[in-house]
């Protein structure tokens, strides 16, 4: 049971894995003994292929996703158990391993990729034909460039704006480069090419450098020209740009001179109205880019004129601004926003007019940690040098925030770059956040996706506890070294903590490194993005299909429950639909809330807001969805990744669909284009072609959208109507599909699936197998990419029936007149079986429970762990009242759905986004407790006799002990901690809690300083396990003496036994893992009172005995009550599939003319060498293959010759000869459905004259599906049907009187290998008469034509079961089978006192033969059955209840000697 123990409460699993060890462990490693259940026991052959083949891959670590199937299975099982209980369908059974069907292939696709020297350019005149920036600003006049310099409070009239030079300046020639005769674009390529360019670094720690050493106080931020300005403005970096123009300049200057910089950023980091808002200086945006810029550009100039051939280049820095576009500022809405996407546009438009009028060469977006806000400042660049008609390139830097790769707004460095590369930056990187070692995994990343060039300027180092970075210049080199080495990068600067000295260093040792080359460029795919990239060419559905699912639930059209809660507001619940949509196998969400009766823009903009702070849906790209335009641009503002709008098309006329494609461009934003023009609707397959041309030849060579990123929808229209005209619009698809993709390069095709089989509605079998089948075939013959679709629903086509596929076939292709007919018929049959299931016993459809429905702890608990806040006041009262105290709300539904946000974090399976609406959620329900608490407080101390407000809050002596809280360094999480504060100080506790991010050594300096009792580490992120094992490192350096309480999410009691323990552990001093606050009180408590020294040693004694495993026993068995499992039984219907035809020859029939020659042949030769326990090893196990096992074969090989001399002598000698008798006779299943009566004659069946009864056994046992509960009886037909019941008596004669001759011998092994054959023999003879049965005697399968090996594959109709065996395990039968048969008067077989057959080697079976019987097992059966059947036999037996509880003792499930 231990193996299993990762699967406990699933039964089917448990003892599927456990009959598959044993099996192997048994027959190929020689296991003798198991402490099993021994009545669970499966067999192999027990097994469904499938189960074996997850099984085997289990057990022998065949595939590393052995354990995820495993639990797939097990998850389905479990449904399956959940859907008996509730009597409802069972769940789909899981596909298992799923593989990939190639990809249809067109000549574009062949394309050979070729070696870039260039990155991709922006589409405009300039950019494409490097037409030189002329730097003569002032002739920049368009109305909104003006606009923006008309709000400039510059007052310098001599403020120039020109920065064009002379062009005989300097040569012409590279590396020379003279303004508004050279093509920066140009210049950088080569640059870029040829060597690792230098950028520079931080300019804040340049300017606090300068403080230390000079007096820059708020005096000196204001100057003159601020002196008197309203509010603090010290810590305005940029505003230095006008105060102290010299420092900056002169800063700028050093980076130039001492580091080498090519490119120096200016100091315009925040000069944005939005952040220069928090000092109220909004219009002085335009003036300090302006400065900022200038001032770079003067330093750069005096530079060049120095060195010629080192020009040097400035780079207009545009941050991130202190808003997110992303992510909201209010805890109870998460569709709020402090800044939306055209204000963003707006502020950052300025910022580029006032960088470019200053002299900048260059723009670069920076430190983004929210791409959303990127790509507002990517639309505004992008319009000014639309405006301007400029080439100023442009360079994106990107912000992960820590470890996991991600931005703020939870990002993937592959989907950052994919949102924001429609842009056509020239270089794209990473800034900011994290040192260069921290950097790598990312940058590498990046690197292998980046289609232009790369950079990186990290910090010093990662922040010390001061703030402060600590690498030096030769620490930054060596650790950007492994980007040289690699060849990722470019570009390289330094961020936070970097200077001068740092940037020489790195461009010292770069310049012993080639730079990275641009990559090979194939043929473009398209690339979407939400949290997480998705390479659309690439990608495969889960039905193996080079499909993207894009999920239809998420529609007003499509899902009439989606519409009835974004009517009412709903959005929690509609973020539940698009979250399933996800998990059922979507890869884009479609999002379509376009309705009359709905303001289709502020509904889509709510949508997409929340939907982008939800991980689990947004983690997926977007599909924007709406008829009006209008509709797409709201929701296309909100969407940080890269998503697809649905839809544009030419029924706006030429124009206006240019337009509209132009500003999906500007945005990045893929397009489906509808098959529509001037003149409606595309419905056959010319018109479907001709239109989807037509708009490719303007979207390609007009507009230059990017052909990848257009996705043709032909439309899908409805089949199956009944009209003519409708018939051949799957075909007319499937086929234009194929034309368009051959004559359009790099589009994609797409459909609405559900419209083609609108037809049949209500029958979802009768859709989805239409739908696999067009599916299917559009995508695998004509290219078919991307469908609107139910992902849940979808079906393989190897999962539609025979009969319906051809059905199907017959639709879709159009090959039949009378298809829709035959399809309507099947949907009417499949209505009427969906009908005759519901009256079958399920009855009035059950209600799912909705989580309202809980109790208040339950409801308490679905709130936070889905971030819920709406109902958490009343919930939390509700709680209140039921609990003795407040306190128990905290520490009972609260903490409980909190440990299992902390799990999910800690897992990787939530983000920051989801974190914080459970903390918000938490944080409310607590502040509506905390008035209860502080009442409950009072009370106690008036109980004491003292008055709460006179107590001083500095006074500890009142308290029973002083516990120290603290978050550990580089982890911000606090609620669990807040919460074990709240607990804690509720029980008299005073608690000190530092914080955050706290640093070692605060956390011990300030356990000494207040003389604490017990500190408690809090954590909930990976990292922090470190930090909690250097905290008890050094607390044990300082020879303290403090107990360590260790609590938090990412926590275990295994790590804190492990590994922290270890480092501190003693009997004084103790390091204990706090499973939650409401365990907190009682740890603590018990390590402050007197019992401290026993509780400490019992810890102790449980984490020295950590590496022990304890496992539970095995589950019970439930049964079903007699009753119950014959309503389950299998219910075939004789009319559809009829009773087998009558024998050719009925009655008995002896058969004594089989020569043993003829039985060789059907021999099996496996469980020969079983007997001799002889068993290869996996794949040698079975014969001939054991031959070729390395222990046993060279044994066995031996063994089967030695068998083979001697089973020639048999044959030649006649020393055995086989002989048997067959009964056929007509039949029929007992009234009841339990027996199977037989009649001598048609006759006697007609005049109920019955001949014998055989009794037989159902399956009891409940079953984890809805499978039937099979008794032998079910195969056989009622009365009112000629059906028949086979049987036969076999033996081996001779084999007594050779076993005898050989012990004469002291022969043994010759006595055993004769008792071996003459086993195999007889069996061989069962095979043969079985085959003869069906072929000759009874003829069922006079056709029959199957080889040895497949007959004992049992791939014949019917089966054979026999007395005594798993499917009738009832011995007695045999008596009633002998007095039919006359096995011992005329084949001389007999039975023994306790039933054995005489010979030993004898075979007995009954010989069913519906196509519809099975082999099954009986298994375990109740009292009651047992009464029934034993109330059955003895109307033609002497057998008593008591006789038949001891002849199937084996399988009884109760203890039949106990007291009834």
């Amino acid at each position: 049971s231990n193996l299993s123990f990762g699967f406990r409460g699933v039964t089917k699993i448990r003892e599927s894995i456990h009959a598959c060890f044993l099996h192997h462990a048994i027959t190929e490693s020689g296991m003798d003994v198991g402490i099993v259940n021994a009545k669970e026991m499966y067999h192999i052959n027990d097994l469904e292929p499938d189960m074996l083949q997850i099984c085997e891959n289990l057990v022998f670590n065949k595939i590393p996703e052995a354990t995820d199937d495993m639990l797939e299975r097990t998850n389905y099982e479990k449904a399956c158990i959940e859907a008996r209980k509730a009597n409802r369908a069972p769940p789909r059974k899981p596909r298992g391993r799923i593989v990939n069907i190639p990809r249809k292939k067109f000549d574009w696709d062949n394309i050979v990729p070729k070696p870039a020297f260039e990155p991709p350019k922006p589409t405009s005149d300039a950019a494409q034909n490097y037409v030189p920036n002329p730097y003569q600003n002032t002739k920049l006049t368009h109305e909104k460039i003006l606009e923006v310099r008309s709000r400039s409070t510059i007052k310098d009239p001599n403020a120039t704006i020109d920065w064009n030079q002379d062009p005989s300046l300097y040569p012409a020639d590279y590396p020379h480069f003279v303004r508004g005769r050279d093509s920066v674009r140009k210049h950088l390529t080569s640059l870029f090419n040829s060597k690792i360019a230098m950028y520079d670094g931080a300019m804040g720690t340049m300017i606090q450098n300068y403080g230390k050493k000079h007096k820059l106080g708020e005096a000196e931020y204001r100057g003159e020209q601020f002196k008197d300005w309203d509010c603090n403005v010290k810590g305005n970096n940029d505003m230095l740009s006008l105060t102290m123009p010299e420092v900056i300049k002169g800063i700028y200057s050093q980076y130039l001179e001492i580091g080498g910089s090519n490119m120096i950023g200016t100091n315009t980091f925040s000069s944005t109205t939005i952040a220069m808002a928090d000092y109220n200086m909004e219009a002085y945006a335009y003036e300090l880019n302006y400065y900022g810029a200038r001032l770079a550009r003067e330093a750069c100039d005096e530079m060049t004129a120095k060195d010629p051939t080192n020009p040097r280049f400035v780079c207009g820095a545009m941050g991130p601004t202190n808003r997110t576009g992303s992510i909201s500022p209010s805890v109870e809405d998460a569709s709020a926003r402090n800044v939306t996407f055209d204000e963003l546009v707006e502020t950052y438009f300025e910022q580029a007019v006032g960088l470019v009028d200053g002299g900048a060469d260059i723009l670069i977006v920076e430190t983004i940690f929210d791409t959303l806000n990127a790509k507002a400042a990517l639309f505004a660049v992008g319009e000014f040098l639309e405006f301007s008609g400029l080439d100023i390139p442009v360079f994106v830097s990107g912000t992960l925030v820590d470890q996991s790769g991600r931005t703020l707004s939870g990002q993937t460095g592959e989907a950052f770059y994919a949102s924001i590369r429609h842009s056509k930056p020239m270089c794209v990187g990473l800034n900011c956040a994290l040192g260069a070692q921290q950097m790598v995994p990312f940058v590498e990343r990046l690197a292998k996706v980046v289609e232009c060039y790369m950079h990186v300027y990290s910090n010093a180092g990662l922040p010390n506890a001061m703030g402060g970075y600590d690498d030096t210049p030769e620490d930054m080199a060596k650790y950007n070294k492994v980007f040289f080495e690699n060849s990722w990068l470019n570009m390289v600067g330094g961020c936070c903590g970097s200077t001068p000295p740092h940037i020489k260093a790195l461009r010292e040792l770069s310049a012993n490194y080639k730079p990275r080359k641009l990559p090979d460029v194939g043929r473009p795919k398209m690339w979407l993005s939400g949290l997480e990239d998705l390479v659309v060419d690439d990608c495969y559905n889960h039905l193996g299909l080079p499909f993207l699912n894009v999920g239809e639930r998420c529609n007003i059209a499509g899902s009439m429950k989606f519409k009835k809660l974004i009517m009412a507001g709903d959005y929690g619940k509609c973020m539940d639909i698009a979250k399933k949509q996800v998990a059922d196998g979507a890869h884009v969400i479609d999002i379509n809330v376009d309705d009359g009766m709905l303001d289709g823009v502020a509904a889509m903009q709510k949508f997409v807001k929340i939907a982008v702070t939800e991980p689990e849906v947004s983690k997926a790209p977007f599909m924007l969805d709406a008829s009006n335009f209008k509709i797409v641009i709201a929701g296309l503002k909100w969407c940080q990744g890269k998503p697809i709008v649905n839809s544009i098309s030419l029924k706006v006329g030429e124009e206006l669909f240019k337009e509209h494609a132009t500003l999906l461009k500007k945005h990045g934003a893929a397009a489906v284009v509808m098959a529509f023009d001037e003149n409606g609707q595309a419905a056959t397959e010319s018109e479907k072609v001709r239109i989807c041309q037509r708009s490719y030849k303007i979207l390609v060579e007009e507009v230059k959208f990017p052909p990848e990123d257009i996705i043709f929808d032909p439309n899908v229209l409805t089949i199956g109507t009944g009209m003519e005209e409708h018939a051949a619009y799957g075909i007319d698809f499937i086929n234009a599909t194929k034309t368009i993709k051959e004559t359009c390069p790099y589009v994609k095709i797409s459909g609405g699936i559900s419209n083609l089989s609108f037809g049949f509605r209500g029958v979802t079998k009768i859709r989805e197998s239409i739908h696999a089948c067009f599916l299917h075939h559009a995508i695998t013959e004509s290219g078919m990419d991307v469908g609107i679709v139910n992902a849940h629903e979808m079906m393989m086509l190897k999962e539609v029936e025979p009969e319906l596929l051809e059905a199907c076939e017959d639709l879709v292709f159009n090959k039949n007149p009378e298809a829709t007919d035959k399809m309507l018929e099947m949907t009417v049959r499949e209505k009427a079986a969906i009908a005759l299931r519901k009256a079958g016993g399920q009855g009035e459809a059950i209600k799912e429970k909705s989580w309202r429905d809980e109790n208040a702890t339950k409801r308490l608990e679905h709130s936070l762990v889905n971030g819920i806040s709406e109902f958490v006041e009343k919930d939390v009262e509700e709680a209140r009242q039921t609990a003795e105290r407040p306190l128990h709300v905290i520490e009972g539904p609260l903490m409980d759905g909190m440990n299992v946000v902390g799990d999910l974090f800690g897992a990787g399976k939530m983000f920051l986004p989801q974190v914080i609406k459970s903390a918000r959620v938490m944080k409310k329900a607590v502040a509506y407790l905390l008035p209860f608490m502080e009442k409950e407080k009072r009370e106690n101390l008036l109980a004491q006799g003292k008055d709460p407000d006179a107590v001083d809050p500095n006074d500890d002596s009142q308290y029973a002990g002083k516990v120290l809280m603290a978050t550990v360094k580089g982890d911000v999480h606090d609620i669990g901690k807040n919460i074990v504060a709240v607990v804690l100080g509720c029980n008299n506790y005073k608690v000190y809690d530092i914080g955050v991010m706290c640093t070692c050594e605060k956390i011990l300096d300030a356990a000494i300083a207040n003389n604490v009792d017990v500190i408690g580490l809090s954590g909930l992120i990976t990292p922090s396990l470190d930090e909690m094992v250097d905290v008890a490192q050094q607390m044990k350096k300082r020879g303290m003496n403090i107990p360590v309480l260790i609590g938090g999410a990412t926590t275990s009691k295994m790590h804190t036994a492990v590994k922290i323990s270890p480092n501190y552990f003693t009997a004084e001093h103790p390091v204990i893992h706090v499973l939650d606050a409401s365990r907190s009180v009682t740890v603590v408590s018990s390590l402050l009172n007197q019992d401290k020294e026993e509780y400490v040693q019992d810890i102790a004694d449980e984490y020295e005995e950590m590496r022990e495993d304890y496992y539970a026993g095995l589950e019970d068995r439930n049964y079903l009550s007699f009753e119950e499992a014959k309503a389950n039984k299998k219910k075939i219907d004789f009319v559809e599939f009829p009773p087998p035809p009558a024998p050719l020859k009925p009655g008995i029939t002896t058969i004594d003319d089989t020569s043993l020659k003829e039985c060789v042949p059907f021999i099996d030769w496996n469980p020969f060498f079983q007997t001799w326990e002889l068993r290869g090893r996996y794949p040698n196990r079975g014969y001939p293959k054991i031959f070729q096992d390395e222990a046993v074969g060279g044994e066995a090989k031996k063994l089967f010759d030695d068998a083979q001399r001697m089973l020639n002598e048999i044959i030649e000698q006649g020393t055995m000869n086989v002989k048997g008798v067959v009964a056929i006779y007509p039949a029929n299943a007992t009234e009841d459905g339990e027996d199977v009566n037989i009649y001598l004659t048609e006759e006697d069946r007609s005049a109920g004259t019955v001949f014998k009864t055989f009794n037989m056994l159902r399956q009891q046992a409940e079953k984890e599906s809805e499978d039937p509960h099979l008794s032998l009886a079910d195969f056989v037909a009622p009365a009112g049907f000629k059906d028949h019941l086979g049987m036969f008596a076999v033996s081996c004669f001779g084999c007594d009187a050779l076993v005898k001759k050989y012990e004469a011998e002291n022969d043994d092994y010759s006595k055993i290998m004769a008792q071996a054959l003459a086993d195999r023999l007889v069996e061989a003879f069962a095979e043969q008469l079985h085959k003869r049965m069906r072929t000759e005697l009874w003829g069922y399968a006079k056709d029959e034509d199957l080889s040895e090996e497949d007959m004992l594959k049992i791939k014949y109709d019917g089966i054979r079961p026999a007395p005594g065996y798993p499917s009738q395990p009832d011995h007695t039968e045999k008596t009633t089978m002998w007095a039919a048969c006359k096995a011992t008067e005329l084949a001389g077989i007999e039975l023994s006192e306790s039933l054995s057959m005489m010979p030993a080697a004898s075979v007995s079976a009954l010989v069913f033969a519906h196509e519809k019987s099975e082999y099954f097992a009986v298994g375990q059966v109740c009292k009651d059955q047992v009464e029934d059947y034993a109330g059955r036999k003895s109307l033609n037996s002497d057998l008593t209840l008591e006789k038949v509880e001891r002849w199937l003792g084996p399988i009884l499930s109760y203890d039949r000697s106990a007291p009834a």
